[in-house]
């Protein structure tokens, strides 16, 4: 077995064990919840399915990236919705609640409206070479390893809580576990081509990463622990999810080191960000 196949299984599996976990954690009443704050929802759509793709965009074309990195940065915009999210928004003592709902609302969106997205976008890439996609195999792959896995959980937590309870602990473990072993396979593999990014590279991700949290933060109302919600649940990407659509067309590419480079600087980045804004946070931030 090859390790792309190893590392293509472990990220499906991995897909499927975030998704029941996100599912356990959350009520029925919460995305019900984070639902009814319409307005909300949509400039929180906008902001992840619009103006970020748009930012990206706008880079790459600054940046001169070649065709393959883009198609990686790519793939990670039209992913959001990281089960990340509401750990972060805890952290940053932002509005948990709606950032656990939206959560939900994003990673059920992702699976129809990120291949369909990602079909528009790439269109719209220069290349010499025509980047194919298996789109309807990735529709397939998401709603099997996302939507089923998060509807399946949700259910078990709506009617069975004593045994979601049992399993919330186990499967974040093991999701935990799953999704490090990826990395570390990916990083094995893709580390002479992570060491070779150039300081242009790593600019243009900060600049990402600070043009989504800006982003996020503006399409965030007026509340302050709104605002922190949406800044980070827009920032964090699903790695996850992005990791199964790269690895599955683009394994061993470029495409690839895209993907994990920006979403380790996501991730740590937003981790920092989320300490720095829980200790200015305070009685203030309502």
């Amino acid at each position: 077995m090859s390790t792309d196949t190893i590392i293509s299984l472990l990220n499906i599996s991995a897909l499927v064990v975030i998704m029941m976990y996100m599912g356990l954690s959350v009520s029925f009443g919460e995305i019900v919840a984070s639902a009814r704050k319409v307005r909300l929802v949509a400039m929180g759509l906008v902001a992840n399915f619009v103006v970020v793709p748009l930012i990206i965009i706008g880079l790459l074309i600054l940046f001169h990236a070649q065709p393959l990195v883009a198609t990686g940065f790519l793939i990670l915009a039209v992913c959001p919705g990281a089960p990340l999210g509401p750990p972060l928004v805890a952290l940053a003592k932002g509005d948990v609640a709606f950032s656990v709902g939206f959560m939900v609302i994003l990673a059920v969106l992702t699976a129809i409206v990120s291949p369909l997205l990602l079909k528009f976008l790439l269109s719209y890439l220069p290349s010499d070479n025509a980047l194919t996609i298996d789109y309807f195999r990735i529709i397939k792959v998401l709603l099997a390893g996302q939507i089923l896995p998060l509807l399946a959980g949700i259910a078990i937590n709506q009617w069975l809580s004593k045994m979601g309870s049992r399993l919330v602990k186990p499967l974040k473990a093991l999701s935990n576990v799953l999704l490090v072993g990826v990395m570390v396979l990916i990083l094995a593999t893709q580390y002479p081509t992570l060491a070779a990014i150039r300081p242009r590279g790593i600019i243009g991700m900060l600049i990402l990463f600070f043009a989504s949290i800006l982003v996020g933060w503006l399409f965030g109302g007026k509340a302050r622990k709104m605002r922190r919600a949406m800044a980070l649940t827009t920032t964090v990407r699903n790695a996850a999810v992005a990791l199964v659509i790269v690895t599955g067309n683009f394994a061993g590419t470029p495409a690839v080191t895209a993907v994990v480079a920006y979403a380790l600087v996501s991730i740590l980045g937003s981790y920092m960000v989320a300490i720095l804004m829980g200790k200015t946070g305070g009685s203030y931030a309502k």
